[in-house]
Parts: C-alpha cells; structure tokens; sequence
C-alpha cells in the first residue's frame, strides 16, 4: 500500500535513516492517512536517542526530551521525533514511574492505546502493522493493544479517548475494551480536569456527539459529568416535550452548529454552542415540578442552570471568555422573543448584539429536540425574529449605550453634574431610542436631556 506523507516528514525519516537508525511516521497520521484523511500532525518514532537526533539536526527543541521528544524545525514547521520507548509501571493511572528507552519498534507500539493508533509507516518499509489495526479500521472498531485492562489502568485517560475516538470516526468499541471501560471509569478521578475537558470538547464538536448516551450508560458521565445522569433520569411530562432531559439534551447537541454549519461558525463559536446546548437544562432536574394541570414545569431553571454550568465549567477548568458565553447564552436560552422592531431592539439590547446570532442558533437546536407536533409555531416565531433582528442591523439601529449619539461627556457640558445620574440619563434616553429610533439625533437626544435635567 503507498502513502503520501509531506517531503519535509519524509526528510526526517530518510535522515534518520541514512545515519543507520530506524524511523516511522506513526500513529494517528497514519490512521488517518489509512482513511483517506488529512493528518492534523505528523508523529515520528526511531530507534536514535533524543541527544543521537540533536546532533542530526540543526534546529531543535527539547520539548519532552525526559520522555523521549525532540521537536525539529524546518523553516517554520514542526515535527515531533520520539525514541522508541518503554513505560514503567503506572501508580496513578497517568504518569509512568520510570521512562526508558529501547531499540524495539514492537515494544514501542505495543505500549500504545488503541490499534487504530498503533501502525507505523515509511517509504522504504511501507505499512507496520503488529496489532491488527488495518482490520480494525476495516471493521468500525476501537479496541485497545493488548489487554484492555491494562491499557486502562495505565492512563485512565483512554477510558474517555475511546468514546472520543469512537465520536470522531463513527466506529464501534470492541467487546472486551467496553467491558474494561465499565469496570475502570472510576479511575478518571485521578486525570486532571484540563485533559477530561479537552476529551469531552472533540467529542461534542465531532460528527457524532450523541455518543453521550454511551458515556452515561458506560458510567463516564458519573465521574466527570455526574449533573448529566440526574438529567437522564429526569423526564418531562408536557406536551412541548416527548424525550427525557437528557435524551433533548443529547439531540439539541446533535442538532446544533452541525456539519453543514462548519463554514458559518468557527470553531470557538461551535464550542461555545455545544458546550451551550449540553448545558442548557442543567437545572431542569433541581427545579422540576408537577402543576395543577398535570403537566411537568421547571421554573427558574435558566437562572438556576446559569450559576450551576459556571460552576461545572470552571471545575473544568474553561477559560474566562468560552465559560462566559455558555453561561450567558443558558441564561437567556428561553427567552420569548416580542415580535416587533422595538421588542427585538429591546432584546438586543439586554442580550447583546455580540450573542443575538448565536442565541438564535441555541433557539433552533432546542426547538429541534422538543415535540415536532408543537414546534412548527416556535419555528415561525424564530424566523420572524430573525427577520425583525436583520432589519435592525441593516438600518443601523442603536440598540446599546455605545451606539447611543450622546455620552457622558455631552451631559456634563449641559450642565450635568459627574454622578450616578450621568448613567440614569443615558439609560433613560436609550429605553426612548429603543422604542423610537429616529431620536437617536445627538442635538434631539440632548435637547430631551435639557428638558429632564430642568425638571429635575
């Protein structure tokens, strides 16, 4: 079988190789380049000595030399070359005791995770495949090298990067490796919340997000999403809903910024949906209630479900701007929309125009995942509002204190004295320009001024 790999990795190799050493590109690029795909990086392994490949190269960084990586650069690429290795025993399900090297690709590859990442490739030798990963891609299937178990025990970590994977490429797991996750999830206790993130972030941005339901019912979720099982378990019995809070969860997440988005959002913005929609009705569960009329009512859970997402995505360890997004958006995720120019001004206003599209993707996955029989109204309200917000914008509407033609500054020079009443005229004279725009005329607007500030 004939790869192309990049002539700058090959360089490397034959490099590496020219010297009497033997080296691979290896890995996920070779997974990837075995289905058709464009590796993101390009890993390489060899039998050289971190310091043997220093000295082969003129441009080096000493990125993980303890464990065995040196980074080459080539004009302003960089590729990772790491001696083959053996691991010590594990204590802590993360970290080896000890690193040492050896001169053995076989035992390189066989400490690795799965056997779809476990293949190595060059020109000279062509495809290394010890473990049956060929078949496995071949078949659908991720399944651990070796012992399951013990791959597990070694980085619990894989627990999660099995269902990843499985998420990525649409694959199955493989018998045994399902059974040594169910027994080993409680082992992810001891990996740090940043990698648990990163895990669950490729998961929901794949093609394949709903493989949710198969981190709940492998017992992943209790670990390091306990919030998500109480949703599981939460049904809703009202006639704009016929899932569970967890199975709308799971479909609003599918629906939403999906494939066909790709080019419309980037993916921060998808990351902040995803994360949004898996978020939403946190609080569902917490405030659920039976009204007289039968039906089930979770009043209060967008407040509620705000502080609880900041609490979980700060125990993930988010960063600022991603974490304040998600809870922005959870807050106003149920907001009705009045359907005029003012009432979406006035929404703008308080939701703010850097969320408005987003919001409305948020209202449509949601909506998508609720009881088709009574969702054909809430599209058509969404599409009206949209409609409403698009002409808003492309007049150029004032719908915030920045695109208000009068500030601070203006009122002191009518005679305003610096105070808490400078922000209550600006306020008042922006709920005046909300209802009508064409005051938002600074000689009008510190003409209405004068008069308010005369009469006070």
């Amino acid at each position: 079988m004939k790869f192309s790999i990049p002539d700058k990795v090959n360089a490397i190799i034959e490099e590496l190789i020219r010297h009497g050493y033997e080296a691979y590109a290896v890995g996920g690029c070779v997974r990837d380049m075995l289905l058709g795909r464009e590796p993101e990086d390009w890993d390489i392994t060899t039998s050289a000595t971190p310091l043997e490949v220093k000295k082969l190269f003129r441009r080096t960084v000493d990125t993980g030399i303890e464990h065995g990586t040196v980074t080459v650069l080539m004009d302003s690429e960089h590729f990772e070359v790491t001696t083959y290795r053996l691991d010590g025993e594990y204590e802590d399900n993360r970290h080896p005791k000890e690193v040492s090297f050896t001169s053995s690709l076989t035992e390189d590859l066989k400490r690795r995770d799965f056997t779809i990442n476990a293949m190595a490739y060059n020109e000279k030798e062509g495809f290394i495949d010890l473990f049956g990963g060929m078949e496995d891609l071949k078949k659908g299937l991720i399944r651990c090298v070796g012992s399951a178990e013990e791959r597990f025990n070694e980085d619990a970590l894989r627990i999660l990067r099995a269902v990843r994977f499985s998420a990525q490429l649409g694959f199955g797991i493989e018998e045994q490796t399902l059974l040594a996750i169910r027994d080993r999830a409680e082992n992810l206790n001891n990996i740090s919340a940043e990698r648990i993130r990163a895990e669950l972030t490729k998961l929901l941005l794949s093609d394949h997000p709903d493989r949710l339901r198969l981190l709940y019912e492998l017992g992943i979720t209790k670990v390091v999403l306990p919030e998500f099982d109480a949703m599981m378990v939460t049904q809703q019995k009202n006639i704009h809903h016929i899932y569970s809070v967890g199975e709308h969860t799971i479909r609003a997440v599918e629906e939403v910024a999906g494939r066909l988005s790709e080019g419309r959002y980037s993916t921060r913005e998808r990351t902040i949906l995803r994360w949004t929609m898996l978020l939403h009705d946190i609080e569902k569960p917490g405030t659920h209630s039976i009204g007289k009329d039968g039906q089930s009512h979770f009043y209060g859970h967008q407040e509620k479900g705000a502080v609880t997402a900041k609490h979980i995505l700060r125990r993930l360890k988010f960063d600022n701007d991603t974490l304040d997004a998600v809870v922005h958006l959870i807050r106003w995720h149920d907001y009705r929309f009045v359907l005029t120019p003012a009432g979406m001004r006035k929404a703008a206003c308080k939701i703010g125009k850097d969320y408005m599209e987003l919001l409305f993707e948020v209202n449509r996955a949601d909506t998508s995942a609720k009881n088709p029989e009574h969702t054909q109204e809430k599209y058509e309200r969404l599409q009206e509002a949209r409609r409403l917000y698009q002409e808003i914008l492309t007049a150029g509407e004032c719908v915030s204190l920045k695109e208000l033609n009068v500030n601070g500054r203006d009122l002191i020079g009518i005679g305003l004295k610096p105070g808490k009443a400078i922000g209550d005229l600006l306020k008042h004279l922006l709920e005046e320009v909300l209802e009508k725009p064409e005051l938002n005329s600074k000689e009008i607007l510190l003409a209405m001024a004068k008069t308010i500030i005369e009469k006070t």
